[in-house]
């Protein structure tokens, strides 16, 4: 077959982890990204078992393990400290459960890939298809043909817009805090959130003794009052919350603050589209409740390099990657978006109500739900 060009959209984790995974079965990638700097950004990460079986799959694995950390279990608070519900993770799979620094899961993708495939400063303006390509035109005014084009721009994509013109960005609800901090002498072991009628707070153990926190309040998307809000204000609503949680706020600082609201996409039905393939928060994007929306990037990364290597015809290729991905990430996408509900209500009497039928809640439940999650085979993906 002659020399086909592939070209990758965003250089994040779905763009990064898709460009190493084509390059070790030979398919070269030039990825185009918006911004002028790749800059270490963003907060924790937690990946399941599914994510980490990719980086197997993509001979990472012992890199990826070796920068973050293993944690133990999982529990679920109510104000007080008492627990609502607790997941230990099964010891042997230990990778079931574990936390890392975005930026340093994105260094080390960087890392294992040609400086010079990456663009920056291409930021995607419009496309124009053709029967043998794609033209890509970009807001400084430079234009790419390249014959696959395979989107990882994220949420707000240009090119799913004009691809699907009537998919909606679906805000939660909640608008959400997040910031690292190190650790102030707090033995904090498990990754953990609190629901109350004030928010929601999480904590993730990172290494090296960072932790990793995040507050969801339920506000109007682009509320002015809650942008405005600083780790005083956070401190505040949260100060009344059991244990290490105004510990951890009180040692938090407004550099490290992160904020944006909470949004998903309504569920696509195609992400295949000829030449151009969505992918990631592109193609999929879902609320962070199940801690999926990296692992379900790094998963789609594995398949669609699967599907290319044993379809010479790429269209075909992005077919079945659609194919075997639409059901699995919509039911993330719905079941996320239905814990954040969940997770957020205020009214006291149904938090009584949810309270109770969680702690009452048979274990295999939740297992059934995590072995669903972790459950993903990269080796037979005709379906």
């Amino acid at each position: 077959m002659e020399h086909q060009t592939v070209t990758i959209i965003g250089a994040g984790i779905a763009g990064l982890t898709t460009a190493l995974a084509l390059n070790r079965i030979g398919i070269e990638t030039q990825i185009f990204e918006a911004t002028n700097k790749i800059e270490p950004v963003g907060a924790g990460l937690g990946l399941g078992l599914n994510a980490m079986k990719a980086f197997k799959a993509l001979g990472i694995y012992e890199e990826v393990l070796g920068q973050g950390k293993l944690l133990p279990s999982f529990s679920i608070y109510d104000p007080f400290g008492k627990i609502i519900s607790k997941t230990n993770f099964d010891k042997e799979l230990g990778s079931g459960t574990f936390s890392i620094h975005r930026a340093t899961l994105h260094q080390l993708l960087l890392s294992k890939l040609d400086p010079s495939t990456i663009h920056l400063g291409k930021r995607i303006e419009s496309f124009e298809s053709t029967d043998f390509a794609v033209k890509l035109k970009f807001e400084d005014g430079s234009t790419y043909l390249s014959n696959y084009v395979i989107v990882a721009d994220g949420i707000h994509s240009v090119i799913r817009q004009q691809l699907v013109p009537d998919a909606k960005i679906r805000y939660s609800g909640y608008t959400c805090w997040r910031a690292i901090i190190k650790n102030p002498q707090l033995l904090v072991n498990e990754a953990s959130e609190t629901w109350g009628a004030n928010g929601r707070f999480g904590i993730v153990p990172l290494a090296d003794n960072y932790l990793y926190w995040f507050a969801c309040v339920n506000a109007a998307a682009e509320d002015p009052h809650f942008k405005s809000y600083q780790v005083v204000d956070i401190y505040n609503r949260f100060k009344k919350y059991h244990g290490h949680i105004p510990k951890i706020l009180k040692a938090s600082i407004n550099a490290n603050l992160i904020q944006n609201d909470i949004c998903d996409i309504i569920p696509l039905n195609h992400f295949a589209f000829g030449r151009i393939v969505l992918i990631g928060d592109a193609a999929h994007a879902t609320t962070p409740n199940m801690g999926q929306g990296a692992c379900q990037a790094i998963e789609d990364a594995v398949i669609i390099a699967k599907s290319m290597s044993e379809i010479s015809n790429y269209e075909h290729a992005f077919l079945r990657f659609e194919k075997h991905r639409l059901k699995r990430t919509k039911w993330i996408i719905d079941k996320s978006r239905q814990i954040g509900k969940l997770a957020q209500l205020e009214a006291h009497n149904l938090i009584a109500i949810r309270n109770t039928l969680l702690r009452c809640m048979p274990d295999a439940l939740g297992k059934n739900q995590i072995k669903k999650i972790e459950e993903v085979d990269f080796e037979n993906i005709s379906n």
